[in-house]
């Protein structure tokens, strides 16, 4: 479960889907004092020259979190 924003109590439904190509983002890497991302990725691109097994998983890498 996800909250809707900071302070909010309202919930927001996740549905998890297996996606077949790689999505480049752009994020913005602020936090607030508990922690939480405070700002969501954006989508940038589809990147086409890359096949998902290329791509770890996030903190398989040493270096995503």
């Amino acid at each position: 479960m996800f909250s809707a924003g900071r302070g909010s109590q309202r919930a927001l439904e996740v549905v998890l889907v297996e996606f077949e190509g790689v999505p480049e983002v752009a994020a913005d890497v602020a936090r607030d004092s508990a922690g939480r991302w405070r700002h969501p990725v954006r989508p940038h691109r589809i990147r086409t020259d890359v096949d998902v097994s290329q791509v770890p998983l996030s903190g398989e890498d040493g270096t995503s979190v």
